[in-house]
Formats: C-alpha cells, sequence, structure tokens
C-alpha cells in the first residue's frame, strides 16, 4: 500500500507551488522592481510592527475580559446581567469596526479627554473582539449538557457555583480554539487603526509609498509581516482543535 506524504511535505510543496505562480505573475508584469528604495525606510517598518504587536496585546487582553465578562453575564441567569451583555454584544457585532474607531477617537475621546489614538484604538478593537469573544463564551456555556447544571444544582450548589466550578471548566475546551482564532482577526483589524493615524504596519507602509512611490515593494512586506503575526496562532488553534477531538475521541480509563 502507497504511503500517504506527510502534512509538512504537501504543506511545502504547496507553499513552494503558490511562491513560484506569485513568481510568475509578479514576473510578467512590466514594472522596475527597486526594493532598495523600501530597504533604506525599513526602521519605519519595525517601528509598525512593534506598534502592531504592542496594540494588538493590548486589545486582546481587554477583549478577552470583556467577552469573558459579558458571555457569562448573559448566561448567569440574572435578567439584568444578561439584557445588559446583549445590549453590549449587540452593539458591536452589529456596527463596522471602522465606524467605532471613528466614534471611539473623535466622540469617546473627547468626553473621557483622551487623546492618544494608541490608547483609543487599542479600546475600541479590544471591545469589539470582546462582543466576538462573548458569543463563543456564551455558545461554549450552553453546549454542556443540560444535566451537568441539574447535577451540580442539586448537590446544594447555586447556579453562580454551578456555572464557575462545574459547567464553565467543560465549556472551556470548547471556547479555547475559536478565541485563539479571534485572536489572529484582531491583529488583522488593527490595520483599521491607521485611519486615526496609529503608526501601525498599515499606517508604515502608507508612509513608505507616499515617500518613495514604489507601492509593490512597500505593501508586499505588509503581507509578510501579518503573515509573521498571524501564522502562529493559526498553527496554535489548528493544533488546539486537533487535540480536542482527539481528547474527545479517545475512550475514558
Amino acid at each position: 500500500m502507497k504511503r500517504a506524504p506527510s502534512p509538512l511535505t504537501v504543506r511545502t510543496l504547496l507553499f513552494a507551488g503558490l511562491a513560484g505562480l506569485l513568481w510568475l505573475v509578479l514576473s510578467r508584469i512590466r514594472y522596475h522592481w527597486d526594493f532598495g528604495a523600501v530597504w533604506a525606510y525599513r526602521d519605519i517598518f519595525l517601528a509598525g510592527f512593534g506598534m502592531t504587536l504592542a496594540v494588538s496585546v493590548g486589545a486582546i487582553g481587554l477583549g478577552l475580559v470583556c467577552g469573558l465578562a459579558s458571555g457569562l453575564a448573559s448566561v448567569s441567569g440574572d435578567v439584568w446581567l444578561s439584557e445588559l451583555a446583549a445590549l453590549y454584544v449587540g452593539a458591536f457585532r452589529g456596527t463596522p469596526l471602522l465606524v467605532q474607531v471613528l466614534i471611539f477617537y473623535f466622540c469617546v475621546g473627547v468626553v473621557v479627554h483622551v487623546d492618544s489614538p494608541y490608547l483609543i484604538g487599542t479600546a475600541a478593537l479590544g471591545f469589539f473582539s470582546g462582543a466576538y469573544i462573548s458569543e463563543m463564551v456564551r455558545a461554549g456555556v450552553e453546549s454542556v449538557d443540560r444535566g451537568q447544571w441539574e447535577a451540580a444544582l442539586s448537590s446544594g450548589l447555586t447556579r453562580r457555583q454551578a456555572l464557575l466550578h462545574v459547567v464553565f471548566p467543560q465549556a472551556l475546551r470548547r471556547i479555547v480554539p475559536p478565541v485563539t482564532g479571534q485572536f489572529v482577526s484582531c491583529i488583522k483589524d488593527s490595520s483599521l487603526l491607521s485611519v486615526i493615524s496609529v503608526r501601525e504596519l498599515t499606517k508604515a507602509a502608507e508612509v513608505v509609498n507616499a515617500t518613495t512611490y514604489r507601492t509593490f515593494e512597500a505593501y508586499l512586506p505588509l503581507a509578510l509581516f501579518y503573515l509573521l503575526l498571524t501564522w502562529p496562532l493559526s498553527h496554535l488553534t489548528g493544533r488546539l482543535e486537533k487535540g480536542i477531538r482527539n481528547g474527545a475521541a479517545s475512550p475514558p480509563r
């Protein structure tokens, strides 16, 4: 029986084929490539990379806190908390992130007397991500068998204790992979903060392009930088999902 190639071999071949196809397409463009002009502004790209990383980490942290709090509130059984969580999720999921960034910067920032585009951008991105994480937490908790709730409550635990000590730990394994995937989206969404002059990667590419007029050379490294940031998280998400599937398929000892 013929042995199937390993996933690493297949991935390498596909990557090589994609790179060859990209080279073939770009080589047919009548364009004088000059990466030297962009290389002279490499410090701007590196500064943008660092800013994107800092903003993304801050937004991911805030989003995780908001998402966990809102998700647990939505399944807490308290009508005030659940309605407040529904209002938060509906408002942030129902409007475009770009609109939220502009509202945070030009309206919320003025009201709270914060004029830093970095803080405002991080907050807007964090609240936006938190709304999606909230739904992941809610769905994960509701996916736990109802019998777990009944068993916990019949043992004398309150609903809050049953949620925190019995139900949520079981739901956590189902929540982690999609939440990790949301982190990837958060990093990519940080590119929208360039509209409020946050000097992240996209803004850095815009500055280099405006200075050198080398559009291809300015934006191709931008895509590579984002891949460098998101690829490890995407790989981690896949590993987590595979681990959970294998764990669920393994018979109990």
